[in-house]
């Protein structure tokens, strides 16, 4: 596919998509959820032929000398092409929110205005290194009314298209419109700008990958985005905390999967706080490295210096700046501060202050009680995630189906005149 102009591309993947969403705006939610476990079993019998385009792309990505981790994350297997075949039927079992009643209400001239949920329209999708996302973005977009155009890394371009033939034709066969999830199957950069660029044929861009790619769709965009830069995540042990528990939530937030998005990468405890020195000592077992004040470093020598750069690091690796405050005022002002709105936690079994924490950071996610890594649409029940937005505008946390829709009013009248 060398030697074609991506703006011209982009305008034609943007057309075809334009039709499919119109008929998808219409379509049954029976319907929908049909096509999509025809796509599902499309997947599994073209898993051969997946697999042997990943090893096209785990081959290059060895040359290429992609990092273990990223090549982790490019790998399929038998087992992960069945989980995304799973994955796309339970969005088909999701509950469709298009045509969904958001309020009712009734003129006293007697014209009955109802909001209703529709799809936003043609949404571009932006992602690197896992094919998996494929089928998860195209699946999420299409059961919720809209059509996709699919940009993912070049390092997996051969196992996309695999996947993304997969999930046309089986679309197709189930009379739906294949168009409704478009690949595009080149790796030029200029891609990716031309996507951006696409204002008017394109309605909302969300990237999904590491800090440079949010970065620059955030800047260069003339298209809508959802999405989050930074997960600078904050736990804070209050002083009324259980210490047991305070150890355990410290732990799991920053050390179960460090390189997530919901990760705590800030650690806050109260000068009041009973016993902070297990809880540090956990976290340095478990071969975390701290950094902290001179005050850390004597509860535990193993710490080292922070600096101020560290306060607002997203380090997504085994490093947690920590900080003693005082108190629940000077830790919520350490978050509005350096925070990026994604995920915040209070630890306490104060109800008063868990509540003032809960009010008063603006965060998409707040928590009480508990681990800063469930942040993810799967644990919150929403089936799979688009990704997790940080904006105050449209949907905020994980996205899933609501909120890859918007509403429409609707206006139903029986020959009203406007005086």
């Amino acid at each position: 596919m060398s030697g074609i102009d991506p703006q011209s591309l982009m305008n034609e993947l943007a057309s075809r998509a334009r039709l499919a969403a119109i008929r998808l705006a219409g379509m049954a939610s029976a319907k929908k959820a049909e096509a999509l476990r025809a796509a599902a079993a499309a997947i599994r019998a073209d898993s051969a032929a997946i697999l042997e385009a990943n090893a096209t792309d785990m081959a290059s990505g060895r040359e290429n000398g992609l990092t273990a981790a990223l090549l982790d994350r490019l790998r399929l297997d038998a087992g992960r092409v069945e989980a995304m075949a799973s994955g796309i039927e339970s969005v088909a079992a999701l509950a469709d929110p298009v045509g969904q009643v958001i309020d009712r209400a009734e003129r006293p001239n007697g014209m009955v205005l109802t909001r209703v949920r529709v799809p936003i329209g043609v949404i571009g999708i932006i992602y690197e290194s896992r094919p998996n996302v494929t089928a998860d973005a195209g699946a999420l977009a299409f059961m919720s009314g809209n059509a996709a155009i699919l940009r993912g890394g070049s390092e997996a371009i051969h196992s996309n298209r695999a996947i993304h033939a997969a999930l046309a034709r089986g679309l197709d066969e189930a009379g739906a419109p294949a168009h409704a999830i478009q690949l595009v199957g080149i790796t030029d950069r200029a891609a990716v700008g031309a996507m951006l660029q696409s204002e008017g044929l394109i309605d909302l861009v969300v990237p999904r990958g590491g800090k440079s790619l949010v970065a620059r769709v955030q800047a260069e965009a003339r298209v809508p985005v959802l999405a989050h830069l930074d997960g600078i995540n904050h736990s804070y042990i209050d002083g009324a905390a259980d210490p047991a528990m305070a150890r355990d939530i410290a732990l799991n937030a920053k050390m179960r999967r460090t390189g997530i998005c919901g990760a705590t990468e800030t650690l806050l405890i109260d000068r009041a706080f009973a016993d902070p020195a297990p809880v540090l000592a956990a976290l340095a077992d478990a071969g975390c490295e701290l950094r902290g004040s001179a005050e850390i470093r004597a509860i535990e020598p193993r710490a080292v210096a922070a600096d101020e750069a560290d306060w607002d690091t997203e380090y997504l690796d085994s490093i947690l700046a920590v900080k003693l405050v005082d108190g629940l005022d000077e830790a919520m002002a350490h978050i509005a501060a350096h925070g990026s709105h994604h995920t915040d936690a209070i630890v306490t079994e104060d109800a008063a202050r868990a509540e003032r924490f809960l009010a008063g950071v603006d965060s998409a996610i707040v928590m009480w009680n508990a681990s800063t890594q469930f942040a993810d649409g799967g644990e919150f029940g929403l089936g799979a995630e688009i990704g997790i937005s940080t904006g105050r505008l449209h949907a905020r946390g994980p996205v899933a189906l609501e909120g890859l829709t918007t509403y429409k009013w609707v206006v139903r009248g029986t020959g009203q005149t406007r005086p």
